[in-house]
């Protein structure tokens, strides 16, 4: 029986475990699974060495206060790690902790698979220099990223980007209208604030005052606020407060029904807008993270948009309002004009098939693509 060690440390990182593993299982039934990930990964098996939570930090400053706990943890992935001698290690995207990870291993020749690849190219091109002997192989979720890579000298395999088996093209409006007893022709409106917990607080408050600007346009407005369980905690403390009570939905089901269901979207920037674009819904993507940390990024950024879905179609298909334009009168305006303005949803919407067909792996689905080349590293080491 062989052992695979797997490593994720955030919501979305969790999503591509779970169907990496059940791909992987289908493929080979006697593999056996270690390491950490969340609720997804442990429905596939995984027992967590300790909560993904734990990981879920983003930003320069926001990371500051976690650094001890941090590499307590790497210290203690690390030794389980060698502790089980695991036939091959996959980490999934998290680079700060990931990379991390893969060279404090190194020495203990074990195979190193990373999946998503750092975006390098969006920000610190020069950190390619650090990532020779990082990793046996590369997968990318991008299908320009593997020539990125190939100009720094570095192997890199595109097999397409999960998303698009996610099951978010399929939710069905009137089960969510049912389930929830919502008239018909009610403007719902979906609130995406992310995953991690340093994020989320920021946002919330934000999508709150909105909420309330919005109801005096729209006396019906429904929001509805997907969670994850790294944040359902503050979700639920945050939105006690809201002047209208949203519908919190936890399961990816009620999530893509709620997608179906809905008018327009705002999310934080990341893999929730590409879920918004294979559903058709139309969305503003918003971020706010500390002042400083924020100067650091624009200095650093060299891509021209934030969105996936913008620097997939390679222009601004969705507003992107970010720090100080993240506020309720702006996302309040931008939210109005897609529920009353259907050229403005229209124009997306029409964008979106573009989007995602550069997001399918040619020949088989992402989590078998990804699922082969994990299993051709076992074959070869």
């Amino acid at each position: 029986m062989s052992l695979i060690y797997l490593l994720a440390g955030e919501a979305s990182g969790d999503a591509l475990g779970a169907r990496l593993m059940k791909a992987l299982q289908a493929a080979r039934p006697e593999l056996d699974f270690a390491g950490i990930g969340g609720p997804q990964m442990a429905a596939e098996g995984l027992d967590s060495l300790f909560p993904m939570s734990d990981l879920s930090v983003m930003g320069v400053l926001e990371v500051v206060p976690q650094l001890v706990r941090l590499r307590a943890r790497l210290r203690q992935t690390a030794l389980d790690i060698a502790t089980r001698s695991p036939d091959a290690v996959v980490t999934i995207d998290s680079p700060g902790f990931a990379l991390r990870l893969l060279r404090k291993i190194r020495p203990l020749g074990i195979p190193r698979i990373h999946y998503v690849a750092p975006q390098a190219w969006a920000w610190r091109e020069s950190r390619v220099r650090s990532f020779p002997g990082l990793w046996e192989k590369l997968l990318c979720l991008l299908p320009f990223e593997p020539a990125f890579f190939a100009r720094h000298g570095l192997a890199a395999t595109f097999v397409g980007h999960p998303v698009v088996e996610s099951g978010a093209d399929r939710g069905n409006a009137a089960r969510f209208h049912a389930d929830h007893g919502i008239a018909d022709g009610a403007d719902i409106v979906v609130l995406m604030p992310g995953s991690r917990g340093n994020e989320a607080p920021r946002l919330l408050p934000v999508f709150g005052a909105t909420i309330e600007r919005l109801a005096r346009r729209f006396p019906g407005i429904v929001p509805v606020v997907p969670v994850s369980a790294p944040v359902s905690e503050i979700v639920h403390r945050a939105v006690h407060s809201w002047p209208i009570r949203p519908i919190v939905v936890s399961a990816p089901e009620a999530k893509y029904d709620a997608y179906a269901a809905a008018r327009a979207a705002l999310t934080k920037s990341g893999t929730s807008t590409l879920e918004l674009a294979l559903a058709g819904l139309p969305m503003a993507v918003t971020y706010r993270v500390n002042p400083i940390t924020a100067a650091i990024a624009r200095r650093v950024i060299r891509v021209p948009h934030v969105a996936m879905v913008n620097l997939l179609a390679g222009a601004p298909l969705v507003p992107e309002l970010l720090q100080e334009a993240c506020n309720p009168t702006e996302l309040d305006a931008i939210v109005t004009r897609l529920i009353r303005e259907p050229a403005a949803a229209s124009a997306q919407k029409a964008g979106f098939p573009a989007v995602l067909a550069r997001l399918r792996s040619p020949e088989e689905s992402p989590s078998a693509a990804a699922a082969r080349e994990v299993l051709k590293t076992l074959d070869e080491a």
